[in-house]
């Protein structure tokens, strides 16, 4: 499953590697209606079901739609910036055994997207580090070698928490039980890591298979919101994470992260992009923090964000 959302520069890519290294898989491309060609690039390879949106219905949403559409008993999410290197049978093999699993994601140089290609999950701390900036400004701090598992031999086979959605594999028999992906998290962020922390929750493990690898760019689809939305989307997203997984004094403290943080990042989006745009962005975010800070509403209460 691969959803796309004006991709037109790479969908083809990703489509002729994928009938090249798995045949016998049939791709489902979910579009969230694209403007720029990208139908137009699907519909001209052969043996690709098609689902066009009219509207962005989010990435949770795409990807339910596609485990609708088809009755495969292996599912694939595929991120349209992702090019498959290898067979699938490994991805397949330790899916059938432990209910889900995922590849390596390379770079152009081919190396493994450290960091990013498998993660553990956030806590509360994390997410601190994370909204402060501390993770960017110290990326060998304990607390981020531990999310990132910079601790870790990408090359060693075995049980991780949350491989990146963009290459993910998973049995249908666990997306049924765990009601498919949740569609609150929209349009974008944490609905994958959410579908792995619900999954482990129930018993399934989730496999690392480093010799199953695709190349992956990375940012083709965040790269589409713009940018003055991208914090905003990105935030609620992360407290909708935090009401699910957290406990309430924890997850109150993450309101006030969110809260906190805002205003420095204001300042420094004022400073990169020359403009005031960031500080509306900041003053929705802040007040976003602060109602749920305020309220504690559960998470299938989650309000969205403004665009």
């Amino acid at each position: 499953m691969i959803v796309t959302h004006n991709s037109a520069a790479v969908i083809g890519r990703c489509l002729d590697a994928l009938a090249e290294m798995a045949p016998s898989a049939t791709a489902i491309v979910i579009d969230n209606a694209s403007d720029d060609g990208t139908l137009e690039e699907a519909r001209a390879r052969s043996g690709v079901q098609i689902i066009a949106n009219r509207e962005n219905r989010g990435f949770a949403a795409a990807v339910n739609q596609g485990v609708q559409a088809c009755s495969a008993e292996y599912l694939l999410m595929l991120n349209p910036d992702a090019r498959i290197l290898t067979a699938l049978d490994g991805v397949i093999e330790a899916s059938r055994a432990y209910g889900l699993a995922a590849g390596a994601l390379l770079d152009k140089t081919g190396r493994p997207q450290k960091g990013f290609t498998i993660r553990r999950f956030p806590t509360p701390l994390t997410f601190w580090f994370e909204l402060s900036g501390l993770n960017r400004m110290w990326p060998s701090n304990p607390v981020n070698r531990r999310y990132r598992y910079l601790d870790r031999d990408l090359d060693q086979k075995g049980p991780v928490e949350q491989p990146a959605g963009a290459f993910l594999m998973f049995r249908r028999d666990v997306w049924q039980r765990l009601g498919g992906l949740d569609e609150g998290f929209y349009p974008v962020w944490f609905e994958d890591v959410d579908f792995c922390r619900r999954a482990t929750t129930e018993g399934y493990r989730i496999e690392y298979v480093p010799r199953v690898a695709a190349e992956h760019a990375g940012g083709h689809s965040v790269l589409q919101i713009p940018q003055g939305c991208r914090a905003r989307y990105w935030c609620a997203s992360l407290l909708r994470y935090g009401s699910k997984h957290f406990g309430s004094s924890s997850y109150r403290s993450v309101c006030l992260a969110v809260a906190l943080t805002c205003v420095p990042r204001a300042v420094a989006g004022m400073i990169r992009e020359r403009s005031l745009a960031p500080i509306l962005s900041c003053i929705n975010i802040f007040g976003f923090a602060v109602r749920r800070l305020i309220s504690l509403r559960k998470s299938g209460e989650e309000p969205r964000l403004v665009s």
